[in-house]
């Protein structure tokens, strides 16, 4: 197992910084009607993503350091909206926005690498994301991806992004399967949910790390 890593030599972490620092420079151009409204706004979503992760690092219990992923990631996505909000009203050009969107997309697939990696402590049924095994490795039980931690090894980078996917997969499902009842606002003939949500047990929380 790889040595333990401080906060700050976490690519994703030093990536998000980097992020938060270039955002609050964009945002000093905007409007001064701007600064309590979206320019607040971009500034404290941009500075949490990194922050989420922060607070969470020397967390002991692993679901504690999932939430930590999971909040950061949202952040990210907050702040790709306030900056395409900017976008809109014209206080930055679409080649701005999307350079800054990659950026904070790249961010959020190696957190879904650190997320994927942590789960591994939980137990099978409570994990979201599928095992992803090395092709033609002599060892059945290698994955793809090793070593930027988040306290513990992890994959960042090489990762599908699937929640682009899932979400396009659930709208699919859902315009392929016509409502027989219009009165009817939830339609019956919905297939069943393929995993079934599983109860968070705080109690259980006991893997230290």
């Amino acid at each position: 197992m790889s040595a333990f890593k401080r906060l700050e030599d976490l690519v994703v972490y030093g990536k998000l910084c980097r992020l938060h620092i270039d955002v609050w420079e964009l945002t000093k151009k905007w409007p001064p009607g701007e600064k309590y409204e979206l320019g607040s706004q971009a500034r404290r979503s941009s500075n949490s993503a990194a922050a989420q992760l922060a607070e969470k690092y020397d967390d002991r219990h692993v679901r504690n350091k999932i939430e930590g992923v999971n909040r950061s990631r949202g952040e990210a996505g907050e702040t790709i909206h306030h900056l395409f909000i900017a976008q809109l009203k014209g206080y930055e050009t679409k080649v701005t926005y999307e350079r800054f969107r990659e950026r904070y997309r790249e961010c959020i697939r190696m957190l879904n690498g650190i997320e994927r990696t942590l789960e591994r402590y939980l137990p099978e049924r409570e994990r979201h994301w599928p095992e992803v095994r090395v092709q033609g490795s002599g060892d059945s039980g290698q994955e793809s991806g090793r070593g930027s931690g988040f306290g513990v090894q992890s994959s960042e980078t090489g990762l599908m992004d699937r929640l682009d996917e899932d979400l396009l997969s659930m709208a699919s499902l859902h315009r392929a399967t016509p409502n027989p009842d219009p009165l009817n606002p939830e339609p019956s003939s919905l297939p069943p949910c393929p995993v079934a949500p599983q109860p968070c047990s705080w109690w259980t929380m006991t893997r230290p790390f």
